[in-house]
């Protein structure tokens, strides 16, 4: 019944609205309206109810002060939510670029191969990620050391300029702390998850690094050699953290490294002779106007690379197949530096320099995938023998011997007591037992 008289105000409203659309407000005051308890009302009595009084907006108006004290507050933590946000961005990018990430990364790598290298047959995930951990820490921590010391010669050359120090987006001061921090945590990183010779392998390198290298840079040219000893380093880190020790075999990818590194800076420094002139480096490529001395080093060091397949091979510590593949490997990367050699230009440099950042991840992807991490125990176990060195089952069943030839002695040297005379009296019970032998 509601809902038919509802329909027929509706329609009534409709076309008296059409008619006259003054009518329209004058009907609002006789318009019926269902409350939600079936109750009618009119809209002039709802629109008048919602309507605030004098009172009423003195309480909204306090509202709308409460919500604009609100909005302020939020805008003040947005604000410094920004702030900190930038600021953790701009230094986390700073340490970034002190640290050479990049380069640090490239350095883990061949701290975790050599780990690898030297767990045998069972690696230890744990160590080896305590291991990449601290090794990137230490490297790090050179590396910004590295740009305190050069930070002079870095705002001369257009390829370092933009560097943290010489564009002034951090202080000295600072950066020193970073690498304070940084090298002191992983050095203990190493000592504690490691071992102390893993340890003591990383501290030497970064003092071999920042404090012999870096400035050795700006006195003699030699300072290429002294950075490829650097690199050979964290391979036989990892090695020592795996192994607990230095072997012979353990040094196949340090020597790898340190033959790479050679031709590596050498079309490096060619490429770059301009900024190294202007930076006040003393480079080998400076004091070779025609790069013949810079192409004929780096030719050479690749020729050193063939044999190290060979020995890893020889010694135990892959199969064949590297052999074959680190030769053929080592012919490409001389192929470029050949190519260097016969036609000095800026393209064979950069091929060059492109060939030996192939070689290296290749180089140790072999490496690991044909290891034999029981031959080479079985080598050192030969090796020990042809040195005279005795083995462990050897010295174990020396020592068994020793033991029971010693407690053969002591069991001799005790005095045997005679057996107690049970036919003897008191006061002497312990006379020896008569014996009737010659009756």
């Amino acid at each position: 019944m509601w809902r038919t008289s509802l329909s027929f105000s509706s329609k009534r409203f409709n076309h008296l609205s059409t008619l006259n659309p003054n009518s329209v407000t004058s009907f609002h005051k006789y318009l019926p309206f269902f409350d939600i308890h079936g109750r009618t009302t009119s809209l002039s009595h709802l629109y008048s109810s919602t309507i605030p009084k004098s009172s009423d907006s003195s309480k909204l108006g306090f509202g709308f002060n409460r919500l604009s004290q609100l909005g302020f507050a939020v805008d003040a933590s947005s604000s410094l939510s920004r702030d900190l946000a930038g600021a953790i961005s701009h230094y986390g990018r700073c340490y970034w670029d002190l640290s050479k990430a990049k380069l640090s990364m490239l350095v883990v790598a061949t701290s975790g191969t050599g780990y690898v290298l030297g767990s045998g047959q069972i690696i230890d995930l744990a160590g080896l990620c305590w291991t990449c951990a601290g090794t990137m820490m230490v490297a790090a921590s050179a590396n910004s050391l590295n740009q305190v010391f050069e930070v002079t010669n870095d705002a001369k050359m257009k390829r370092t300029m933009n560097r943290p120090l010489p564009s002034g987006r951090i202080s000295s001061l600072h950066a020193v702390t970073w690498a304070s921090t940084v090298g002191i945590a992983g050095t203990t990183l190493l000592a504690c998850k490691a071992n102390a010779l893993a340890a003591g392998l990383g501290a030497s390198n970064l003092l071999l690094y920042a404090f012999i290298y870096t400035p050795m840079k700006q006195l003699h040219p030699v300072n290429t050699w002294v950075g490829a000893v650097v690199g050979a380093i964290p391979p036989l880190l990892g090695w020592a953290a795996a192994s607990g020790g230095i072997s012979l075999n353990g040094m196949i990818l340090p020597a790898a490294l340190y033959f790479w590194q050679i031709p590596h800076f050498m079309a490096l420094a060619y490429l770059c002779r301009d900024d190294y002139a202007a930076g006040g480096y003393k480079m080998f490529s400076l004091t070779d106007a025609s790069g013949r001395k810079t192409a004929l080093v780096a030719l050479r060091n690749c020729l050193y690379l063939i044999p190290v397949g060979y020995l890893a091979y020889e010694w135990g510590l892959t199969s064949g197949w590297f052999c074959l593949e680190s030769s053929l490997l080592t012919l490409a990367i001389g192929g470029t530096a050949l190519s260097f050699y016969f036609n000095r230009t800026t393209k064979n440099a950069r091929r060059m320099f492109l060939a030996s950042l192939l070689y290296l991840p290749v180089f140790m992807s072999g490496l690991m995938f044909h290891r034999l991490y029981d031959n080479w125990q079985s080598y050192l176990e030969d090796d020990s023998a042809t040195l005279n060195i005795p083995s462990l089952e050897v010295m174990q069943e020396n020592d068994s011997a020793d033991s029971e030839k010693k407690e053969k002695n002591r069991s001799a040297a005790k005095q045997v007591r005679p057996p107690v005379a049970f036919a003897s009296v008191a006061p002497f019970p312990f006379l020896p037992a008569p014996s009737y032998s010659h009756y």
